[in-house]
């Protein structure tokens, strides 16, 4: 939490035109979770929130409740909010809904590219490369996902937008759970290459590339073999089958 406390060090009322309060929440604590300052599991105190970000609790809830509805904040009765940290099972289904939306906002983003929209992607993939040339994997890590929003926004469909985010962001907690070997980017190409196909209106290219980089995410999780766990019923559980 105290990662958090340090990124929003800035006032609060220091926002876009208008943003509400509840999107000024949001938006910080979507960030700290693409960026794995907040990892899977954290629990989201309300009151400590309420202090960090210098709003009501009732704001804090707004913002948290939008954040569940995106799935990537866990809201239980009597226990409260948390990060979610999804099972081996859900990443599965999660990385297959990425797939399928990725290559649909593929197809459309050839279709209504424009130079404008083709430039901002870029100037993302240079900040993008510069984040992880400076050993910022985190801040890497969320430009990436902006990338992947910034191609939903030129594909022109807003509920596809809407998933994306969600998907994004879900996606994001994968990586903080089962990314196997050291952090590494391996966007840097894929993103330019992507790029490439979809200016030159070379749909079949852009859907090609766009499987083979989603498959390179997948390649890079363990969610196949047995890892460690942070649940005492997982860790001790051939004691407890045993009773």
């Amino acid at each position: 939490m105290a990662n958090l406390k340090n990124s929003v060090a800035k006032n609060i009322k220091t926002k876009v035109a208008g943003q509400t309060q509840d999107d000024v929440v949001y938006c910080h604590i979507f960030d700290a979770i693409l960026e794995q300052r907040l990892p899977p599991a954290t629990k989201l105190n309300e009151e400590a929130l309420a202090e960090i970000f210098g709003v009501s609790r009732t704001i804090i809830r707004r913002a948290l409740l939008r954040l569940s509805m995106e799935q990537v904040v866990s809201i239980r009765p009597n226990r409260g909010a948390m990060v979610s940290a999804p099972t081996k099972e859900e990443a599965k289904q999660i990385i297959k809904a990425r797939e399928v939306m990725e290559l649909a906002i593929t197809e459309l983003a050839v279709e209504h590219a424009t130079p404008a929209k083709i430039e901002e992607c870029r100037r993302l993939v240079e900040k993008e490369n510069q984040a992880f040339d400076n050993d910022d994997y985190g801040k890497g890590l969320r430009l990436s996902g902006e990338f992947h929003i910034k191609l939903a926004e030129m594909a022109n469909n807003a509920p596809l937008l809407a998933f994306q985010r969600s998907l994004v962001s879900q996606t994001s907690l994968l990586i903080a759970q089962y990314e196997t070997g050291n952090h590494s980017n391996c966007s840097l190409d894929e993103h330019s290459n992507l790029l490439d196909a979809i200016e030159s209106g070379d749909s079949d290219q852009a859907i090609a590339l766009m499987q083979e980089h989603i498959d390179h995410i997948r390649s890079k999780l363990n969610l196949d073999s047995n890892a460690a766990s942070n649940d005492l019923h997982v860790v001790f559980s051939d004691l407890l089958n045993n009773r």
